[in-house]
């Protein structure tokens, strides 16, 4: 199983990728809607404070399939929330 240190580190990649699509799809597309983008990128520390959150504050410590199901499960929420994200810039 990948340690919490490795997925924390996942957490503030993907946000720090979130800003980097947001900050050159504004660079290149200048009729892009600079809020609509800003909004996302708000929309990115909030996932990533509550994603943060949740890693940290974790049940059923002394059951390691318990454990083992909620990683997964705040992994796959995780990759899915930055997908939707990743496809509200591409709409922009």
């Amino acid at each position: 199983m990948p340690s919490i240190r490795d997925l924390k580190k996942d957490i503030h990649f993907l946000t720090s990728e979130i800003f980097t699509e947001s900050y050159v799809k504004g660079l290149i597309k200048e009729d892009v809607d600079k809020n609509k983008l800003a909004e996302v990128m708000v929309d990115a520390v909030k996932n990533r404070d509550e994603f943060i959150a949740r890693t940290n504050h974790y049940d059923a410590k002394n059951n390691p399939k318990l454990v083992k199901e909620y990683f997964k499960k705040l992994r796959h929420d995780l990759y899915a929330k930055y997908i939707e994200m990743s496809e509200r810039i591409e709409k922009l």
